[in-house]
């Protein structure tokens, strides 16, 4: 039986020993023809790529996994008192009385899975390399790896061969290629000839020098390889958008904004809080991407003709 000590569900202020039987069976919900899914680094609630990724498959949006573990090292450890700590303490404590979810901080204390295992990794990129090769040492068969998967290529490399060996299977793309709010837009603009189309990226932290502190330090890779990536892997899909065929980027430079801002650590880090940015290509094609750490939970296109905006 998995013991308190070795993996807590919660901390001890907000467990509920009542509960334990029925959290401890949990563990073990994956049935025949699901994967045990295994969410490691969720974030804060309703700005951690993660923790949407969570509440879709609480929710049951996903049928064939079933979220057996969510392991959350920051949150329930050293960001517990921090900026979006209080906020996923709550959000866990329902989780559990709610679903059973058990939470942990260490994949090094997963029973043996039931089911195949499945780990989606969601955390820091500068976390992922160490964290996959937990993931594979937790006997987990499937990994999907958010983007943008490690901070350098050759990380990269070292986990595709980590993998390989240990016949580990990895998945990792840019959703946004096939989300219908991008297709819709492409197609409209197609429609209106001379049109230009803008990508917009939003996340929905807290405009403060605490909130975005602690943004700049868990996303260290910075703005552009970490949020406004997606929006990149979709000029590099549809707009012919290479290293050799740019022909000019212009900033926005009245859109954008950048601070330098200490984070939980205490250590500065200097990053765009706010980005706008125009490509053109040597091929004759433009389109504009920019993106607000602060803009709200939601992300959208827009096309414009006559710089008035006809679609959204």
């Amino acid at each position: 039986m998995l013991s308190r000590s070795a993996f807590t569900h919660l901390s001890r202020g907000i467990a509920r020993q009542s509960n334990k039987d029925q959290l401890l069976a949990r563990a073990f919900a994956a049935k025949a023809g699901q994967a045990e899914v295994v969410l490691v680094g969720c974030g804060a609630p309703n700005r951690g790529m993660g923790w949407y990724h969570a509440v879709q498959m609480l929710e049951g949006r996903c049928p064939s996994a079933s979220l057996d573990y969510i392991i959350e090292p920051w949150f329930l450890g050293g960001g517990a008192s921090g900026p979006g700590g209080p906020e996923f303490a709550e959000w866990a404590a329902e989780s559990t009385e709610k679903y059973g979810t058990t939470f942990g901080t260490s994949m090094g204390n997963l029973p043996n899975p039931k089911q195949p295992r499945c780990a989606l990794i969601s955390g820091r990129t500068a976390d992922n390399p160490q964290l996959f090769t937990e993931c594979i040492a937790a006997k987990c068969s499937t990994i999907i790896l958010e983007k943008p998967g490690a901070p350098t290529v050759a990380e990269l490399q070292k986990m595709k061969d980590e993998a390989e060996a240990a016949g580990v299977g990895v998945l990792m793309g840019y959703n946004k290629n096939v989300c219908k709010y991008v297709r819709k837009t492409r197609e409209f603009a197609e429609t209106v000839p001379g049109s230009h189309v803008t990508f917009v990226s939003n996340n929905a932290y807290e405009n403060t020098p605490e909130s975005l502190g602690e943004c700049f330090e868990r996303n260290a890779e910075g703005m552009l390889k970490n949020m406004a990536i997606h929006e990149l892997a979709l000029l590099v899909s549809f707009y012919d958008v290479t290293v050799e065929n740019i022909e000019s980027v212009t900033a926005d430079k009245e859109y954008s904004s950048m601070q330098t801002l200490a984070g939980p650590s205490g250590e500065e880090r200097t990053d765009f809080d706010k980005i706008k940015f125009t490509i053109k290509t040597k091929t004759g094609k433009e389109v504009s991407v920019a993106a607000d750490r602060c803009g709200g939970t939601d992300s959208y296109a827009a096309v414009t003709s006559d710089d008035k905006e006809v679609f959204r």
